[in-house]
């Protein structure tokens, strides 16, 4: 995208304001603040789906609208960070007049200082280097935490979800759109699980093999000598979904997976067979040697089927 004058303002003012160890801004005006408009903040929240039981943190918060309309519109709680003093005391007075100040707060910090750990949603408007650099944090994050960003993606972390929004008179970026898009930071399944699965009344084992790229999976079954590929997978945070089709005890069988990581356990359901004949049982699954997850970087995109989330 070709920058205009006015953005290159923009951006080298927003690259000094996140660089770590910069003062905080003291005069007003001194900054140029570009808000995100009050319709994207709103999609930004109902994509995230930000409830009452929700914590959000707004890396670059201006003027707190973010956190105040989660508060007011979503019974969230949360705090914004920003290095303009100014913008602080602003979005500090929004939340108090708008009878928040309780639950949605603004403090002077750098946001890459910032512990992000307590989040259950993190919203930003920032560059796309910036994004960049925090993407690792944020992967390092409790699987299930929503990211949502606004007019910058994570590269090549592929969103769950993103939404072009018309905005009539936006001129930085893309005039009169918005982009906006969503992220679910996701469990880890690469590597070897182990498991038993009830079949005629005798447990069988079955060996799983994952490979993974960000929060897109496949991977091999095994049961005995005989093989067969996962497919179908869905790994929104820590739950998922899969089918595999195999032979076992003499019988082709379809096999559809669902369960929830804790760490190095799987707990979940399988559901065995097709139609009328197909039974559910309880089904655990036990991690026996880790793989590495790749972040894209330099090696080639693995090519993964990406089911629609």
């Amino acid at each position: 995208m070709k920058l205009t004058t006015q953005l290159k303002r923009i951006v080298a003012v927003a690259l000094l304001l996140a660089a770590p160890g910069v003062a905080a801004q003291e005069g007003e005006g001194d900054v140029i603040y570009v808000p995100t408009p009050q319709e994207v903040v709103e999609e930004m929240l109902n994509m995230a789906k930000v409830g009452p039981d929700d914590y959000i943190i707004d890396l670059g918060s201006g003027d707190g609208r973010i956190v105040i309309t989660a508060a007011t519109k979503h019974g969230a709680r949360g705090f914004g960070v920003d290095l303009d003093r100014v913008l602080l005391k602003r979005a500090n007075e929004n939340a108090r007049v708008a009878g928040v100040a309780d639950r949605a707060h603004f403090i002077e910090q750098n946001l890459f200082e910032t512990d992000l750990a307590p989040a259950t949603v993190i919203t930003s408007y920032l560059l796309p280097e910036m994004n960049l650099k925090l993407r690792p944090t944020i992967l390092g994050l409790k699987p299930g935490t929503r990211v949502v960003t606004h007019d910058y993606d994570m590269d090549d972390w592929f969103p769950d979800a993103q939404k072009v929004i018309l905005v009539p008179g936006k001129e930085v970026g893309d005039e009169g759109k918005s982009y906006v898009f969503l992220y679910v930071v996701p469990g880890k399944m690469a590597g070897q699980w182990l498991s038993q699965i009830e079949h005629g009344g005798k447990a069988v084992p079955y060996d799983f093999s994952f490979d993974q790229e960000f929060q897109f999976v496949e991977g091999m079954l095994r049961v005995g000598k005989r093989e067969g590929k996962v497919r179908e997978f869905k790994l929104v945070g820590d739950r998922f979904e899969f089918t595999a089709r195999l032979i076992v005890e003499g019988r082709l069988i379809a096999h559809r997976f669902s369960g929830k990581l804790k760490n190095d356990l799987i707990e979940g359901t399988v559901t065995l067979g097709d139609g009328k004949a197909q039974r559910s049982q309880a089904w655990t699954a036990r991690l026996v040697k880790a793989k590495e997850v790749s972040y894209g970087g330099d090696r080639p995109a693995r090519q993964y089927r990406r089911v629609t989330q």
